[in-house]
């Protein structure tokens, strides 16, 4: 008689004491198999060739590739993956991006054991998996993101607010301790939701409609 199937899980957060936590967790579910773990984005990136997880929890914040940039690098490469956030934010655009960069679901991190168990059982089999307070932002997201800038990310309000001090997309990368291209990423992100067509516009916008410090 064959075993059941496992499904296998890659931990990806830059706290050890939280990779810790759920490893724990993970150990008590005989259908649940740790298959990685990783520190930042691209680190995640690296390893999913290797280890194809099945489910993958991914922090938001992260030095180096965050969350999002990692959640829609790793699809890309892997689009067979599910990718559940977990975070401590439940920001409406933060959760709107998360989406949209192809995660199949959104928790907070004080969730139980067992929920979470259950959120990774049901994202492996292609089910949406949200926390209520995710659930009332992405619908509250669809009315704020109606505002000019509303569907800024936290991280991209970051890169507008150092792009309206002028600096380039090489200093922003330095400055938030993110790759090139990430930062690319983010200046074209920034560009495209406010409607710009270059930094000078996007950085005139940002500070006609107070949308950075």
């Amino acid at each position: 008689m064959t075993d059941p199937r496992r499904i296998k899980v890659m931990i990806v957060d830059d706290h050890p004491i939280v990779r810790d936590g759920l490893k724990s967790m993970l150990l008590a579910f005989d259908d649940l198999k740790l298959v990685g773990e990783a520190g930042d984005g691209n680190e995640a990136l690296a390893q999913c060739g290797q280890t194809q997880p099945d489910v993958i929890l991914m922090d938001m914040v992260m030095p180096g590739m965050d969350g999002i940039a990692a959640t829609g690098a790793i699809l890309e490469l892997h689009p067979q993956m599910k990718i559940i956030m977990l975070t401590s934010f439940v920001e409406d655009s933060v959760v709107q991006n998360a989406f949209e960069a192809g995660a199949i679901g959104y928790l907070l991190k004080n969730v139980a054991i067992n929920t979470l168990a259950n959120a990774i059982r049901s994202a492996d089999a292609g089910q949406p998996v949200l926390s209520p307070e995710a659930t009332r932002a992405l619908i509250s997201s669809k009315t704020d993101s109606i505002k000019l800038g509303g569907d800024l990310s936290p991280r991209e309000r970051e890169v507008l607010t150092l792009m309206v001090q002028g600096l380039s997309n090489e200093e922003i990368a330095e400055q938030l301790v993110i790759s090139h291209a990430t930062a690319r990423h983010h200046v074209s992100a920034c560009l495209q939701k406010l409607g710009a067509a270059n930094r000078a516009q996007a950085a005139a916008l940002a500070t006609k409609h107070h949308l950075v410090p």
